[in-house]
């Protein structure tokens, strides 16, 4: 069988020493204290670092576990801090491309939107944040379903429940969206939920590539799309766009 992986053995090692007191500690000391040259103490605690398990003091330089440690035991980013994080980029994806900006979050068997952005066009909203809507029926779900399959069901376990006459209510059927959605890096829905209301979602990913999120726009079906069916290129290159840079922000720690 094959042996253990050493780096990752010290990194470990790395984390558990940190764990171990209650003080910062410098890169002299866990080179030491491992009995590490300190190169590679230091490329092993700047990529730790980098994934937000460690966080480092900027003025003393030394080390103590980080803040990321913590998302592990909740299953990803705190959907708090990743709407703090999403905001500005999604307030500019709602004024340039006019239509709603809703972030959302896998939860069960249903994806909780985490942030709302109303249409900048002066007309009657409602704010939905907190809403859970149907993974299988809606833009930012099937972004989850595509894209976060460890996050979600698969598709066979859902409730396809029919909300228009246009939603996915075969396992097939969705499964086919699923793949589609991969093969161009965003999912849509063309009033699969509500009639007439469409929206497409990219994912936003943490370190690593992890999808911790989808982003989406949401409006009337013939804002989003065109006499065929697709998605505008112009508005899937800024939906994309701006998920991009989301998942950039989340790979900086705070």
């Amino acid at each position: 069988m094959p042996g253990s992986i050493q780096s990752i053995e010290r990194a470990a090692a790395v984390l558990r020493l940190l764990g171990s007191t209650e003080r910062p500690l410098g890169l002299n000391e866990l080179a030491a204290a491992l009995d590490l040259p300190r190169p590679t103490a230091h490329g092993i605690v700047r990529t730790l670092r980098d994934v937000g398990f460690v966080d480092q003091d900027v003025e003393t330089s030394r080390y103590v576990l980080g803040a990321g440690l913590r998302e592990l035991g909740r299953g990803g980013w705190d959907p708090h801090d990743l709407r703090a994080r999403a905001m500005n980029w999604a307030d500019s994806l709602a004024g340039s491309s006019g239509l709603a900006v809703v972030l959302g979050v896998a939860t069960g068997r249903a994806v909780r939107l985490v942030h709302h952005v109303f249409r900048p066009d002066g007309s009657a909203q409602r704010i939905r944040t907190g809403e859970e809507q149907p993974l299988h029926a809606t833009a930012l779900g099937k972004c989850l379903l595509a894209f976060a399959p460890v996050a979600t069901p698969p598709a066979r376990d859902l409730d396809l429940q029919r909300w228009t006459g246009r939603t996915c209510v075969t396992v097939a059927a969705l499964e086919g969206h699923l793949g589609v959605a991969r093969r161009r890096g965003w999912a849509s829905d063309v009033g699969e939920y509500e009639t007439g209301v469409g929206g497409a979602a990219a994912p936003v990913r943490a370190s690593g590539g992890m999808v911790v999120g989808a982003l989406g726009v949401v409006g009337p079906v013939e804002d989003l799309f065109g006499l065929g069916g697709e998605l505008r290129p112009w508005l899937a290159e800024q939906l994309v766009g701006a998920a991009r840079e989301i998942s950039a922000s989340l790979t900086v720690t705070p």
